[in-house]
């Protein structure tokens, strides 16, 4: 499966996709909120129908009571329009309150199904799309949802109800000139559909560049140690220019295609507007309307064509929310390819750890591992050695089952590792990256990460525990021990110090097959001595599986496998290894 979401054609764009199923499924996400819209979208009916009483009160006043000089009529209709007002004020503000809530329920309930989804997916996902273009996704194109739901969905129903009753008022008040004054708007139909597509597909772009911005500047930041240590602060503003100059171009764009219905809207009122002056001025003459109707005509003639002018703009907002949408769902429908298969019969092995017949590629057609087969025994210490980019740390992964094989099949206690649940795998096997990620938080935080057994020992309980293992000498290592603060991203300490506390994260679990991804590598010899230590206390039953390149590492190893062009063979000695090694970097 596919996961580069910058893909002009990826697994979300192989149909197009219409607005209305579009808004289906945005609306799928609302769940229990949908009382609340309906509550609103009732407010919003009862505010658009008590101003548009307004106008017809004030005709059959003027026509009934001002012609006729009868004061206290108009009176009596002025404090009646005041409390349809003040009704209609009241009904308004309900709305807005009940929307805004709606709106950011919403935003929260959005953020929280689109990072969860996040959670399922593989590494393979993380690899293929940019960590500042997902940020974006959450914060950005949700909020542009948020937005469009919380304040312009409440003036773009108002509108619409509002258009529809003007629109019946007049019709109902004089038919033939009702149609002349609406004839306008059939116009602003065709152009709208003609032209909404454009504008969607620029305001895709500005947030596609808005996205590719945060990445840039993500990225930059994350590595501004090696920027300076290079003083190459100038390809950091060549970048920045570029992207930066993309996301301007772009967002000027859009806002040429937001602002291309308001012009054309307005033209389309004025004329409407000049419609019913003209005609209805004539009709007058004839004796056939009255000059309070025309008062109430041309009242209604704006509040249908006022709310198309707001339409105008909000419509530019609904295809940035659409476009936001389109974004968000190319996340929410892709489905993690490391599936949960069936288990079937225990294969007859004595082995813990099988690969059969595994081959494996990121790329079709570049095979990082071609059938390779190979068993690892209960208890032995196993190193796999080879040049850089021979497949090591990739066989180490599929041991771990981070990526699938694009071949054949990998047994653990003799079940294919696919048919395990992520707990089950996570419990099992230990994996001590060859750059260890660190959490903000505590020493304790880190090393109980994803470890519920211990979580809800105290520290002295945990002080025992990790004694039983000897990992008492690592933590000492730290001031404050398991209490010592850690920044973000493990800001402040090394990256030895990040590997200790990986090591510790990894032994504490007392997994039944630990595999160290140059573990010791950012370690001095002390330090590695009393990691070796800690290693000999795991259970005798604990396979230890040890990928480096310093040979005093590999050299207590009772096998060690060979990893180089699409094959992994056993090296014998630790002296075979050496030659073996030293061919594979005179042919890479």
């Amino acid at each position: 499966m596919n996961y580069n979401l910058n893909l002009k054609k990826d697994i979300t764009s192989n149909e197009k996709v219409s607005t209305s199923t579009t808004l289906k499924r945005l609306m799928t996400l609302m769940g229990n909120e949908r009382k609340n819209l309906y509550i609103a979208m009732i407010f919003i009916f009862i505010n658009s129908a008590l101003n548009l009483v307004g106008p017809y009160l004030m005709g059959h006043a003027v026509d009934t009571f001002v012609v006729t000089k009868q004061y206290d009529g108009v009176i009596k209709y002025s404090i009646i329009l005041f409390g349809v007002f003040c009704l209609a004020l009241i009904s308004g503000y309900t709305q807005a309150q009940l929307m805004g809530r709606v709106g950011q329920r919403m935003l929260f309930n959005l953020r929280n199904t689109v990072f969860n989804k996040l959670q399922e997916l593989p590494i393979d996902f993380f690899n293929q799309n940019k960590a500042g273009d997902l940020i974006s996704r959450v914060n950005n194109d949700t909020d542009k949802i948020n937005q469009f739901f919380s304040q312009s969905l409440v003036q773009f129903m108002s509108s619409i109800f509002t258009m529809t009753g003007a629109a019946i008022f007049l019709i109902s008040i004089n038919l033939e000139l009702g149609l002349a004054a609406l004839a306008p708007a059939l116009f602003l139909i065709v152009f709208t559909q003609t032209i909404s597509p454009w504008v969607k597909n620029r305001n895709a772009i500005n947030l596609k560049s808005t996205g590719n911005l945060s990445a840039e500047i993500q990225e930059s930041l994350n590595n501004f140690k090696v920027i300076i240590a290079f003083n190459r602060r100038d390809y950091f503003r060549k970048r920045f220019d570029e992207v930066n100059s993309e996301n301007y171009q772009s967002a000027v764009k859009a806002g040429i295609a937001n602002n291309v219905f308001t012009p054309v809207y307005g033209l389309s009122s004025s004329i409407g507007q000049m419609i019913v002056l003209v005609f209805g001025i004539y009709l007058i003459s004839v004796g056939l309307f009255s000059i309070g109707l025309l008062i109430s005509f041309l009242a209604y003639i704006t509040q249908f064509y006022n709310p198309l002018r707001q339409i105008a703009a909000l419509w530019a907002n609904f295809q940035v929310a659409l476009a936001g949408w389109d974004r968000i769902s190319q996340i929410l429908v892709m489905e993690n390819n490391l599936e949960i298969i069936e288990k079937k019969e225990k294969a007859n092995t004595c082995c813990v750890m099988e690969f059969r017949n595994v081959t494996f590629s990121y790329i079709t057609g570049n095979e990082i591992l071609s059938n390779v087969s190979f068993s690892l025994d209960r208890g032995k210490t196993y190193a796999f050695v080879g040049p850089t980019g021979g497949g090591k740390t990739t066989t180490a992964s599929l041991m771990a089952r981070l990526y699938d094989p694009t071949e054949g099949q990998i047994l653990l206690n003799g079940i294919d590792i696919k048919s395990l649940t992520a707990s089950e795998r996570t419990a099992r096997i230990g994996f001590i990256l060859q750059e260890p990620f660190i959490f903000s938080g505590t020493i304790r935080d880190n090393i109980l990460y994803g470890n519920a057994c211990f979580s809800p020992l105290s520290n002295e309980e945990l002080i025992f525990e990790m004694k039983e293992v000897g990992l008492e000498g690592l933590l000492e290592r730290f001031d404050g021990g398991l209490t010592a603060e850690i920044k973000s991203n493990g800001e402040g300490i090394s990256l030895g110090q990040k590997q200790l506390i990986a090591f510790m994260r990894a032994v504490l679990r007392r997994p039944e097959l630990l595999i160290l991804d140059e573990a010791t590598a950012n370690i001095d010899t002390v330090t590695e001595q009393l990691l070796d230590e800690i290693l000999l206390k795991l259970p005798k039953s604990t396979i230890r599986i040890i990928i480096a390149h310093r040979l005093n590492t590999i050299e207590n190893a009772d096998e060690i496998y060979f990893v180089n062009s699409g094959a992994v063979t056993k090296a014998g000695s630790i002296h075979d290894a050496v030659d073996l090694l030293m061919t594979g970097k005179r042919e890479s």
